[in-house]
């Protein structure tokens, strides 16, 4: 498992390039640098996305972080710096840690989630305001508007996932009213954004969370349905999503069966920047599809 954070020696001549152009370009400071470089990161996320070959990614993806540090340690208030590390560290931690390393991806997942206050934080600092008063917190999001939602969802996801990886630190599970009022602002603002990823984390929230804290797989599954309506089923990572969370809380195996065997069926490639999450979902679908009779035991 080490090798996820060995310098893949296909991102080397990317990283050594990057060096020399801040060695020897000529141009007026710093930041102006760190901004022309941060384009091309922009591109390589891009293509990243239409990998089909999760094992590329998975290898490379170390030294991208790398350099994404290294951005944001040149030039750090650039808010969009600072979004393109919580996406990248949070879908890291997502795709490629969670499974197999889960305190490896508790410290990635808080990483990111860092990345993403700090994005958040232009004018009041995000983390002092979460970590006040619940009714304050929500007025302070009011602030948010719909060209914030990037921020706010994928500050969410990684917060989401860092509290799911950290469930035995009290500060964890007490960040899920803020986490909850955070996901309601966005939808508020945007239900729509990355294929209804919004509903997505909050059905998922929803099914994981106690009903006597305000959970419930009732709601969860309006919140899957409404996410599934938006990105007309393209997102083959959200049916995974609704089995492992929805399916198996619901104890319905002929559902947890019949989702995972859907998308691997799928073709996955329909929406080219959507490639990589499919493969990857139709790996994890396998995986999950494995476990059943851990899961269900002997129920038909």
């Amino acid at each position: 498992m080490a090798r996820q954070f060995e310098v893949s020696t296909c991102f080397l001549p990317l990283l050594l390039s990057v060096l020399a152009f801040f060695q020897t370009a000529c141009v007026p400071s710093k930041q102006a640098r760190v901004a022309a470089v941060a384009l091309t990161l922009q591109d390589v996320a891009q293509a990243a996305a239409k990998q089909s070959v999760p094992a590329i990614v998975r290898e490379g993806t170390p030294a991208y972080l790398m350099l994404v540090d290294g951005l944001i340690e040149a030039y750090p208030e650039n808010q969009e710096l600072l979004l393109a590390g919580c996406k990248a560290y949070a879908s890291y931690a997502s795709m490629f840690v969670a499974d197999d390393q889960p305190k490896q991806a508790e410290a990635i997942y808080r990483k990111a989630k860092l990345y993403g206050f700090r994005a958040l934080s232009a004018k009041v600092d995000f983390g002092k305001a979460a970590a006040g008063n619940l009714d304050e917190f929500k007025a302070f999001l009011q602030q948010y508007k719909k060209e914030d939602v990037p921020a706010l969802f994928w500050t969410a996801s990684a917060w989401a996932g860092w509290i799911s990886s950290n469930l035995g630190n009290v500060d964890a599970v007490g960040d899920l009213p803020v986490l909850e009022a955070t996901l309601d602002r966005v939808l508020q603002l945007d239900e729509t954004y990355y294929y209804g990823g919004p509903h997505l984390l909050m059905g998922v929230y929803l099914a994981a969370r106690a009903p006597v804290l305000g959970g419930g797989l009732a709601e969860s599954k309006k919140q899957f349905d409404r996410a599934f309506s938006i990105s007309g089923n393209t997102t083959l990572a959200g049916r995974v999503l609704f089995a492992q969370y929805y399916a198996l809380g619901a104890k319905d195996r002929k559902l947890f069966e019949g989702t995972l065997r859907e998308v691997i069926a799928a073709t996955g490639d329909d929406v080219p920047e959507l490639t990589l999450s499919n493969a990857l979902a139709k790996e994890k679908a396998r995986r999950l599809l494995e476990k059943t009779e851990e899961y269900f035991g002997g129920q038909p």
